[in-house]
């Protein structure tokens, strides 16, 4: 696959991305407002959240991967500073997923609005390079270069930015439910859920068999 092809493809991924944020969030606001249908769709998603978020970081992780080691753009500093944010994810949410604690939530939604903050601005300079450049570019590896422009205004710090604020919304829709059972939300078909349920069954006193 060359790296045109490869390059409108994650450009595809990132739009879908940035739909489906945009469709959490109405989501959130139609469950705030009191909609019975958008609770209840909310807390379906809520138990996917966390491995949907999982995927976005490990694709975006291994997409930035694929441009630095293999079509050889020369990453900036604004590109490093995303990289800082989105790298620890893949392991932060990889273990919260295997483990079901959304407890990590907080801390993976600070981490994505800094880095999406980044994105921003690295978009911004991209979409409208300053003529003297910024404190951030260097002659090797400049923060202005486009290296990749799909659609006429996606570029790599803006894959990245839906990939934060789509991890973020993931965040917001995985909140727990209050009032609801946790236990309602284990998988039957799951043997570690029903393991996990089980409760303990005392030995039986002597005698009581006979």
């Amino acid at each position: 696959m060359s790296v045109s092809t490869s390059s409108l493809f994650f450009a595809i991924l990132s739009l879908v991305a940035l739909a489906g944020a945009l469709g959490l969030t109405a989501l959130l606001v139609a469950d705030r407002a009191g909609s019975a249908g958008a609770a209840r769709l909310r807390v379906d998603l809520s138990v996917v959240g966390l491995p949907v978020a999982w995927i976005v970081a490990t694709v975006t992780t291994l997409g930035s991967l694929y441009y630095s080691e293999i079509a050889h753009f020369t990453p900036c500093k604004l590109c490093w500073y995303q990289r800082i944010a989105m790298y620890p994810l893949v392991l932060l949410l990889g273990i919260a997923a295997w483990r079901r604690d959304r407890n990590v939530r907080l801390y993976v939604i600070a981490q994505c609005a800094v880095g999406a903050v980044i994105s921003v601005y690295h978009s911004y300079i991209q979409a409208f390079p300053p003529d003297n450049g910024t404190s951030f570019c260097t002659l090797d590896a400049p923060c202005t270069e486009r290296y990749v422009w799909e659609f006429g205004f996606v570029s790599i710090p803006f894959m990245a930015f839906t990939a934060f604020v789509f991890i973020i919304t993931l965040m917001l829709v995985a909140r727990p439910v209050p009032g609801l059972d946790p236990h309602d939300l284990l998988d039957p078909h799951d043997p570690h859920d029903l393991l996990d349920d089980a409760e303990p069954v005392d030995d039986p006193a002597p005698g009581a068999l006979a």
